[in-house]
């Protein structure tokens, strides 16, 4: 008799150190300094618990760990369609966080995926309103849109959307070269109004200098004389240049008199 109960009395503590250190495991939870945990008791919510050490009630508490650190996740690729009626492609990145524990949990089933679903339809909605070049050149200002108005649906949620980035813009193949053909002709008009700029601002100096030199006659003649030097250093055998009829003037009056 003393026999078949020992293997009982072991069997009993063994069953009952188990069973300890099961209800101390699940009474005993520790969470990180960016962790919070909603607790259920009985099915109803109390204040939110941690960081650190925090004890429940097995059985009938019930926590959920919320992270509140940011999280960044990808837009899939979304067909747009602009409002100039351009087929394109566009991604963007998310950022959002968690700053009402509760909501995050009570408000929404999954608020990840209910986050990217909304992040989604904003981007198609939004970059519809907008044209191709404002797509293009007002990166920033439809930055500034989307995260406004994905905010604003998400804030019943507990979560707040801090910085949304569009990354990238597929065009079809098409519209990649007439945007080419459109920047190099634009690049063509700038020469040609910096050249015509040069041309009138050039035709203006030879303007002032020709009124120079027709109200200083002196001047005329410097001139002259610095192309004959600039002619003389080119190794020129033979030099034909006009003679003023100035310099010759008083001789041929001396003639008329004889």
């Amino acid at each position: 008799m003393i026999f078949q109960l020992f293997p009982v009395s072991i069997s009993g503590v063994i069953l009952g150190i188990v069973l300890l250190f099961y209800l101390a495991s699940a009474a005993i939870k520790i969470l990180k300094e960016y962790e919070r945990g909603v607790v259920f008791r009985l099915g109803r919510v109390i204040p939110v618990k941690g960081p650190g050490l925090v004890i429940i009630w097995p059985i009938i508490d019930k926590l959920v760990r919320v992270s509140l650190r940011t999280v960044a996740f990808d837009v899939p690729p979304q067909d747009v369609i602009t409002r100039d009626n351009i087929s394109v492609k566009v991604n963007a990145v998310v950022y959002f966080r968690v700053i009402d524990p509760i909501k995050a949990i009570t408000a929404v089933e999954d608020f990840y995926y209910a986050t990217s679903q909304m992040s989604q339809t904003t981007l198609r909605s939004i970059l519809g309103q907008s044209q191709l070049d404002d797509l293009l050149s007002k990166r920033e200002d439809i930055n500034a849109e989307l995260q406004k108005v994905i905010d604003q649906q998400t804030e019943p949620w507990g979560i707040k959307v801090t910085a949304v980035e569009v990354k990238n813009v597929d065009l079809p193949i098409e519209m990649q070269r007439a945007i080419a053909k459109q920047a190099e002709a634009e690049r063509e008009r700038r020469a040609k109004v910096i050249h015509a700029e040069g041309e009138f601002q050039a035709s203006q100096k030879l303007t002032e200098a020709a009124q120079i030199m027709a109200s200083q006659p002196m001047a005329m003649q410097l001139r002259f004389l610095g192309t004959l030097t600039e002619i003389a250093t080119e190794k020129n055998s033979t030099i034909i240049f006009p003679v003023p009829i100035d310099l010759i003037e008083p001789f041929l009056k001396k003639l008329k008199k004889e």
